[in-house]
Protein backbone atom coordinates (compact mmCIF):
# COMPACT_ATOMS: atom_id res chain seq x y z
CA UNK A 1 0.00 0.00 0.00
CA UNK A 2 2.92 2.43 0.43
CA UNK A 3 3.44 5.00 -2.09
CA UNK A 4 0.13 3.51 -3.83
CA UNK A 5 -2.45 4.85 -1.48
CA UNK A 6 -5.06 7.45 -2.31
CA UNK A 7 -6.60 9.61 -0.56
CA UNK A 8 -10.43 10.15 -0.03
CA UNK A 9 -11.50 13.31 -0.38
CA UNK A 10 -15.44 14.34 0.60
CA UNK A 11 -17.89 14.80 -1.43
CA UNK A 12 -18.27 18.59 0.39
CA UNK A 13 -14.81 19.50 0.21
CA UNK A 14 -15.08 18.66 -3.49
CA UNK A 15 -17.86 21.07 -4.00
CA UNK A 16 -15.97 24.00 -1.92
CA UNK A 17 -12.96 24.01 -4.26
CA UNK A 18 -14.93 23.86 -7.55
CA UNK A 19 -16.64 26.63 -6.20
CA UNK A 20 -13.54 28.64 -6.19
CA UNK A 21 -12.24 27.53 -8.79
CA UNK A 22 -15.01 28.99 -10.24
CA UNK A 23 -15.25 32.51 -8.46
CA UNK A 24 -11.42 33.11 -9.85
CA UNK A 25 -12.16 32.78 -13.55
CA UNK A 26 -11.39 36.22 -15.47
CA UNK A 27 -14.67 37.43 -16.12
CA UNK A 28 -15.79 37.33 -20.26
CA UNK A 29 -16.63 41.00 -21.67
CA UNK A 30 -18.39 41.03 -25.01
CA UNK A 31 -16.32 41.30 -28.35
CA UNK A 32 -15.22 44.98 -28.83
CA UNK A 33 -16.75 46.51 -25.20
CA UNK A 34 -13.62 48.93 -24.75
CA UNK A 35 -13.60 50.41 -28.26
CA UNK A 36 -17.39 51.34 -27.58
CA UNK A 37 -16.60 52.78 -23.94
CA UNK A 38 -14.21 54.92 -25.91
CA UNK A 39 -15.84 56.47 -28.24
CA UNK A 40 -18.79 56.83 -25.81
CA UNK A 41 -16.17 58.96 -23.66
CA UNK A 42 -14.90 60.73 -26.79
CA UNK A 43 -18.13 62.33 -27.64
CA UNK A 44 -19.32 62.79 -24.09
CA UNK A 45 -16.07 65.18 -24.62
CA UNK A 46 -16.52 66.40 -28.00
CA UNK A 47 -20.45 67.27 -26.49
CA UNK A 48 -19.19 69.09 -23.60
CA UNK A 49 -16.73 71.28 -25.40
CA UNK A 50 -19.44 72.07 -28.08
CA UNK A 51 -21.91 73.22 -25.05
CA UNK A 52 -18.62 74.98 -23.82
CA UNK A 53 -18.23 77.03 -26.81
CA UNK A 54 -21.60 77.87 -27.93
CA UNK A 55 -23.25 81.21 -26.39
CA UNK A 56 -26.33 81.52 -24.86
CA UNK A 57 -28.78 83.25 -27.69
CA UNK A 58 -29.41 86.65 -27.88
CA UNK A 59 -32.07 88.55 -25.53
CA UNK A 60 -33.71 90.40 -28.95
CA UNK A 61 -35.18 93.84 -27.61
CA UNK A 62 -38.90 93.59 -28.65
CA UNK A 63 -39.33 89.59 -28.65
CA UNK A 64 -41.15 87.70 -25.93
CA UNK A 65 -38.02 86.56 -24.03
CA UNK A 66 -36.44 89.99 -24.62
CA UNK A 67 -36.01 93.44 -22.99
CA UNK A 68 -38.76 95.86 -23.55
CA UNK A 69 -37.99 98.77 -26.17
CA UNK A 70 -37.66 102.20 -25.28
CA UNK A 71 -36.14 104.33 -27.95
CA UNK A 72 -37.03 105.21 -31.18
CA UNK A 73 -35.40 102.53 -33.93
CA UNK A 74 -35.18 102.52 -37.60
CA UNK A 75 -35.80 99.23 -39.40
CA UNK A 76 -32.68 98.39 -41.51
CA UNK A 77 -32.11 96.89 -45.39
CA UNK A 78 -32.29 93.37 -43.82
CA UNK A 79 -34.88 93.79 -41.35
CA UNK A 80 -32.92 94.38 -38.14
CA UNK A 81 -33.32 97.37 -36.20
CA UNK A 82 -31.27 100.12 -34.98
CA UNK A 83 -32.22 102.64 -31.62
CA UNK A 84 -31.03 106.15 -31.54
CA UNK A 85 -30.89 109.15 -29.77
CA UNK A 86 -31.49 112.82 -30.50
CA UNK A 87 -29.25 115.45 -29.10
CA UNK A 88 -28.70 119.28 -29.74
CA UNK A 89 -30.97 121.82 -32.60
CA UNK A 90 -33.76 120.16 -34.51
CA UNK A 91 -32.61 118.37 -37.05
CA UNK A 92 -35.17 120.38 -39.45
CA UNK A 93 -33.55 123.57 -38.04
CA UNK A 94 -29.60 122.77 -37.52
CA UNK A 95 -27.20 123.37 -39.86
CA UNK A 96 -24.48 120.56 -39.20
CA UNK A 97 -25.60 117.52 -38.56
CA UNK A 98 -23.26 114.79 -36.63
CA UNK A 99 -23.68 110.95 -36.13
CA UNK A 100 -21.73 109.73 -33.14
CA UNK A 101 -20.46 106.24 -33.02
CA UNK A 102 -20.03 105.00 -29.13
CA UNK A 103 -17.48 103.26 -27.58
CA UNK A 104 -16.69 99.61 -26.53
CA UNK A 105 -19.00 98.23 -23.84
CA UNK A 106 -21.20 101.35 -24.29
CA UNK A 107 -24.47 102.80 -26.02
CA UNK A 108 -26.24 105.42 -27.49
CA UNK A 109 -26.29 107.15 -23.69
CA UNK A 110 -23.13 107.37 -24.20
CA UNK A 111 -22.48 110.19 -26.48
CA UNK A 112 -19.58 112.00 -24.92
CA UNK A 113 -20.08 115.06 -27.83
CA UNK A 114 -23.60 115.13 -27.02
CA UNK A 115 -23.19 115.22 -23.19
CA UNK A 116 -20.57 117.45 -22.93
CA UNK A 117 -20.66 120.17 -25.72
CA UNK A 118 -21.56 123.35 -24.76
CA UNK A 119 -24.81 125.09 -25.34
CA UNK A 120 -23.18 128.04 -26.48
CA UNK A 121 -21.49 126.04 -29.14
CA UNK A 122 -24.49 124.41 -30.16
CA UNK A 123 -26.63 127.42 -30.53
CA UNK A 124 -23.82 129.15 -32.41
CA UNK A 125 -23.36 126.50 -34.77
CA UNK A 126 -26.92 125.00 -35.24
CA UNK A 127 -25.64 121.46 -34.30
CA UNK A 128 -27.25 117.89 -33.98
CA UNK A 129 -25.89 114.97 -33.11
CA UNK A 130 -27.53 111.51 -33.71
CA UNK A 131 -26.36 108.95 -31.39
CA UNK A 132 -27.19 105.21 -31.65
CA UNK A 133 -26.45 101.28 -30.07
CA UNK A 134 -24.16 99.81 -32.08
CA UNK A 135 -25.87 95.96 -33.40
CA UNK A 136 -26.04 94.20 -30.52
CA UNK A 137 -25.79 96.83 -27.78
CA UNK A 138 -28.61 98.42 -25.97
CA UNK A 139 -32.21 97.93 -28.20
CA UNK A 140 -30.08 97.58 -31.72
CA UNK A 141 -30.97 94.56 -33.08
CA UNK A 142 -27.52 91.59 -33.06
CA UNK A 143 -26.10 91.36 -36.26
CA UNK A 144 -24.27 87.81 -36.66
CA UNK A 145 -22.87 88.73 -39.73
CA UNK A 146 -21.15 91.98 -38.45
CA UNK A 147 -18.44 93.62 -40.62
CA UNK A 148 -17.10 96.93 -41.41
CA UNK A 149 -18.41 97.55 -44.18
CA UNK A 150 -22.14 96.19 -42.80
CA UNK A 151 -21.46 98.79 -39.68
CA UNK A 152 -20.61 101.70 -42.30
CA UNK A 153 -23.74 100.94 -44.64
CA UNK A 154 -26.30 100.69 -41.03
CA UNK A 155 -24.59 104.26 -40.31
CA UNK A 156 -25.74 105.03 -43.74
CA UNK A 157 -29.18 104.08 -43.54
CA UNK A 158 -29.76 105.29 -40.42
CA UNK A 159 -28.67 109.28 -42.09
CA UNK A 160 -30.87 108.47 -44.61
CA UNK A 161 -34.13 107.03 -42.64
CA UNK A 162 -33.82 110.25 -40.53
CA UNK A 163 -33.19 112.46 -43.47
CA UNK A 164 -29.35 113.99 -42.42
CA UNK A 165 -29.46 114.49 -45.91
CA UNK A 166 -26.79 114.08 -48.73
CA UNK A 167 -23.57 114.66 -46.46
CA UNK A 168 -23.31 114.47 -42.47
CA UNK A 169 -20.36 114.50 -40.10
CA UNK A 170 -18.98 111.16 -38.62
CA UNK A 171 -17.72 111.20 -34.87
CA UNK A 172 -16.02 107.71 -33.27
CA UNK A 173 -14.86 107.17 -29.88
CA UNK A 174 -12.10 104.37 -29.67
CA UNK A 175 -13.83 101.06 -30.85
CA UNK A 176 -16.40 103.40 -32.13
CA UNK A 177 -13.65 105.73 -33.83
CA UNK A 178 -12.18 102.24 -35.36
CA UNK A 179 -15.76 102.09 -37.38
CA UNK A 180 -14.92 105.51 -38.67
CA UNK A 181 -12.31 103.80 -40.86
CA UNK A 182 -15.60 102.29 -42.29
CA UNK A 183 -17.20 105.19 -43.12
CA UNK A 184 -14.15 105.89 -44.87
CA UNK A 185 -13.32 103.38 -47.04
CA UNK A 186 -16.91 102.28 -47.91
CA UNK A 187 -19.34 105.51 -47.93
CA UNK A 188 -16.72 108.83 -48.13
CA UNK A 189 -19.30 110.42 -50.56
CA UNK A 190 -21.68 110.62 -47.75
CA UNK A 191 -19.18 112.59 -45.39
CA UNK A 192 -19.32 116.26 -44.73
CA UNK A 193 -16.15 115.35 -42.12
CA UNK A 194 -15.03 112.71 -39.79
CA UNK A 195 -13.37 112.72 -36.53
CA UNK A 196 -11.41 109.22 -34.85
CA UNK A 197 -11.33 109.85 -30.76
CA UNK A 198 -8.57 107.67 -29.28
CA UNK A 199 -9.62 105.12 -32.28
CA UNK A 200 -8.74 101.50 -31.65
CA UNK A 201 -6.55 99.92 -33.46
CA UNK A 202 -5.68 96.49 -34.98
CA UNK A 203 -2.25 94.93 -34.72
CA UNK A 204 -2.83 92.62 -37.64
CA UNK A 205 -3.23 95.50 -40.05
CA UNK A 206 -1.02 95.06 -42.37
CA UNK A 207 0.44 98.40 -43.29
CA UNK A 208 2.03 98.63 -39.80
CA UNK A 209 5.60 97.42 -39.62
CA UNK A 210 5.96 93.88 -37.73
CA UNK A 211 8.44 95.50 -35.47
CA UNK A 212 6.36 97.94 -34.05
CA UNK A 213 3.10 96.58 -34.20
CA UNK A 214 4.59 93.16 -32.17
CA UNK A 215 6.50 95.94 -29.98
CA UNK A 216 2.57 97.75 -28.99
CA UNK A 217 1.23 94.37 -28.92
CA UNK A 218 3.62 93.02 -26.25
CA UNK A 219 2.50 96.27 -23.96
CA UNK A 220 -0.68 95.17 -23.21
CA UNK A 221 -1.12 92.74 -20.41
CA UNK A 222 -0.36 89.04 -21.03
CA UNK A 223 -4.52 88.37 -20.37
CA UNK A 224 -5.17 90.62 -23.02
CA UNK A 225 -2.81 89.74 -25.45
CA UNK A 226 -3.98 86.15 -25.54
CA UNK A 227 -7.63 87.53 -25.66
CA UNK A 228 -6.91 89.07 -29.06
CA UNK A 229 -4.87 86.44 -30.23
CA UNK A 230 -8.03 83.89 -29.11
CA UNK A 231 -10.37 86.89 -31.10
CA UNK A 232 -8.35 87.29 -34.36
CA UNK A 233 -6.88 83.17 -34.83
CA UNK A 234 -10.15 81.38 -33.68
CA UNK A 235 -12.79 83.42 -33.53
CA UNK A 236 -15.01 80.73 -32.64
CA UNK A 237 -13.43 80.21 -29.22
CA UNK A 238 -14.07 83.99 -28.43
CA UNK A 239 -16.94 83.42 -26.03
CA UNK A 240 -15.56 80.39 -24.43
CA UNK A 241 -12.25 82.44 -24.23
CA UNK A 242 -14.04 85.32 -22.06
CA UNK A 243 -16.33 83.47 -19.52
CA UNK A 244 -13.82 80.30 -18.63
CA UNK A 245 -12.41 80.58 -15.21
CA UNK A 246 -9.31 78.79 -15.71
CA UNK A 247 -7.05 82.64 -16.62
CA UNK A 248 -7.59 85.42 -16.46
CA UNK A 249 -9.35 86.63 -19.94
CA UNK A 250 -9.84 90.53 -20.92
CA UNK A 251 -8.85 93.04 -18.52
CA UNK A 252 -11.32 95.63 -20.31
CA UNK A 253 -14.32 94.06 -20.27
CA UNK A 254 -13.46 93.13 -16.80
CA UNK A 255 -13.00 96.80 -16.17
CA UNK A 256 -9.29 96.40 -14.30
CA UNK A 257 -8.07 99.86 -12.99
CA UNK A 258 -5.06 99.27 -14.12
CA UNK A 259 -5.76 99.74 -17.47
CA UNK A 260 -6.07 103.17 -17.22
CA UNK A 261 -3.38 106.13 -16.75
CA UNK A 262 -3.22 108.90 -14.07
CA UNK A 263 -4.95 111.33 -16.70
CA UNK A 264 -7.90 108.94 -16.92
CA UNK A 265 -8.67 108.13 -13.48
CA UNK A 266 -8.76 111.68 -12.61
CA UNK A 267 -11.16 112.19 -15.37
CA UNK A 268 -13.20 109.45 -14.66
CA UNK A 269 -13.70 109.98 -11.03
CA UNK A 270 -15.57 113.30 -12.41
CA UNK A 271 -17.57 111.13 -14.38
CA UNK A 272 -21.49 110.79 -13.37
CA UNK A 273 -23.15 108.01 -12.98
CA UNK A 274 -24.73 105.68 -15.42
CA UNK A 275 -28.32 104.46 -14.34
CA UNK A 276 -28.69 102.96 -18.17
CA UNK A 277 -25.51 101.13 -17.61
CA UNK A 278 -27.43 97.71 -17.32
CA UNK A 279 -29.19 98.06 -20.54
CA UNK A 280 -25.25 98.07 -22.28
CA UNK A 281 -24.82 94.23 -22.22
CA UNK A 282 -28.64 93.30 -21.95
CA UNK A 283 -28.87 91.16 -24.65
CA UNK A 284 -25.96 89.44 -23.78
CA UNK A 285 -22.48 89.49 -24.14
CA UNK A 286 -21.65 87.48 -26.90
CA UNK A 287 -23.61 89.99 -29.88
CA UNK A 288 -21.96 92.78 -27.91
CA UNK A 289 -18.71 93.00 -26.71
CA UNK A 290 -17.28 89.42 -28.11
CA UNK A 291 -18.70 90.28 -31.79
CA UNK A 292 -16.56 93.64 -31.22
CA UNK A 293 -13.48 91.65 -30.47
CA UNK A 294 -13.96 89.50 -33.52
CA UNK A 295 -14.60 91.99 -35.79
CA UNK A 296 -11.92 94.85 -34.14
CA UNK A 297 -9.27 92.31 -34.23
CA UNK A 298 -9.96 90.16 -37.04
CA UNK A 299 -9.19 89.89 -40.55
CA UNK A 300 -10.29 92.72 -42.54
CA UNK A 301 -11.20 93.07 -46.23
CA UNK A 302 -9.07 96.25 -46.31
CA UNK A 303 -6.34 98.35 -44.70
CA UNK A 304 -7.32 101.68 -43.07
CA UNK A 305 -3.50 102.83 -44.22
CA UNK A 306 -4.53 102.29 -48.22
CA UNK A 307 -7.35 104.55 -47.86
CA UNK A 308 -6.98 107.82 -50.00
CA UNK A 309 -8.14 111.26 -49.31
CA UNK A 310 -11.75 111.63 -49.10
CA UNK A 311 -11.82 115.12 -49.73
CA UNK A 312 -8.97 115.83 -52.68
CA UNK A 313 -10.52 119.79 -52.89
CA UNK A 314 -10.39 120.33 -48.96
CA UNK A 315 -14.19 120.19 -49.23
CA UNK A 316 -14.03 118.52 -45.84
CA UNK A 317 -11.81 117.09 -43.33
CA UNK A 318 -10.36 114.24 -41.21
CA UNK A 319 -9.51 114.44 -37.93
CA UNK A 320 -7.49 112.04 -35.34
CA UNK A 321 -7.46 112.57 -31.66
CA UNK A 322 -4.97 110.89 -29.83
CA UNK A 323 -3.67 111.16 -25.99
CA UNK A 324 0.14 110.23 -25.43
CA UNK A 325 0.06 108.30 -22.16
CA UNK A 326 -3.25 106.02 -23.51
CA UNK A 327 -2.48 102.55 -21.97
CA UNK A 328 -5.10 100.97 -24.42
CA UNK A 329 -4.27 102.60 -27.87
CA UNK A 330 -0.73 102.73 -28.61
CA UNK A 331 0.27 106.07 -29.56
CA UNK A 332 3.10 104.55 -31.37
CA UNK A 333 0.61 103.18 -33.81
CA UNK A 334 -1.36 106.24 -34.42
CA UNK A 335 1.61 108.66 -34.95
CA UNK A 336 2.72 105.90 -37.93
CA UNK A 337 -1.17 105.94 -38.93
CA UNK A 338 -0.62 109.48 -39.24
CA UNK A 339 2.71 109.34 -40.98
CA UNK A 340 1.36 106.67 -43.73
CA UNK A 341 -1.94 109.01 -43.99
CA UNK A 342 -0.52 112.97 -44.25
CA UNK A 343 -4.25 114.24 -45.00
CA UNK A 344 -5.47 113.44 -42.00
CA UNK A 345 -4.95 115.81 -39.27
CA UNK A 346 -3.55 114.63 -36.49
CA UNK A 347 -3.84 116.21 -32.81
CA UNK A 348 -1.68 114.89 -29.95
CA UNK A 349 -2.57 115.23 -26.74
CA UNK A 350 0.52 115.65 -23.76
CA UNK A 351 0.20 113.93 -20.59
CA UNK A 352 -3.48 112.99 -21.97
CA UNK A 353 -4.85 109.12 -21.36
CA UNK A 354 -7.85 106.96 -23.39
CA UNK A 355 -10.82 108.71 -22.31
CA UNK A 356 -9.64 113.00 -23.06
CA UNK A 357 -13.13 113.52 -24.50
CA UNK A 358 -14.80 113.80 -21.32
CA UNK A 359 -12.73 116.16 -20.17
CA UNK A 360 -14.09 120.00 -19.47
CA UNK A 361 -14.10 121.59 -22.54
CA UNK A 362 -12.11 119.20 -24.80
CA UNK A 363 -15.42 118.03 -26.88
CA UNK A 364 -16.06 122.37 -28.05
CA UNK A 365 -12.48 121.81 -29.24
CA UNK A 366 -13.06 118.99 -30.75
CA UNK A 367 -16.05 119.79 -32.94
CA UNK A 368 -15.22 123.62 -33.52
CA UNK A 369 -12.16 122.32 -35.68
CA UNK A 370 -13.92 119.86 -37.16
CA UNK A 371 -16.81 122.20 -38.74
CA UNK A 372 -14.82 125.98 -38.80
CA UNK A 373 -11.67 124.76 -38.28
CA UNK A 374 -8.28 124.48 -36.57
CA UNK A 375 -7.36 128.35 -36.41
CA UNK A 376 -11.26 129.32 -35.05
CA UNK A 377 -10.90 126.99 -32.69
CA UNK A 378 -8.08 127.98 -31.26
CA UNK A 379 -8.88 131.69 -31.14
Amino acid sequence: MAGGASRKISAASARSHTRRAKQSSPVALPSGIFTKLLAIFFVGILAFAYQAIQPAAPRIPGTPDGPPVTAPRIKLRDGRHLAYKEHGKPKDIAKYKIVFVHAFDSCRHDAVVASTLSQEIIDDLGIYIVSFDRPGYGESDPDPKRTPKSIALDIEELADKLGLGSRFYVIGLSMGGQVVWGCLKYIPHRLAGAVLLAPVVNYWWPGFPTNLSTEAYYQQFQQDQWTLRVAHYTPWLTYWWNTQKWFPASSVVAHHPDIFSPHDKAVISKLPPRPYAAQVRQQGEYETLHRDMMVGFGTWEFDPMDLENPFPNGEGSVHLWQGDDDLLVPVTLQRFIAHRLPWIKYHELPQSGHVFSFAGGMCDAIVRTLIVGETAASA
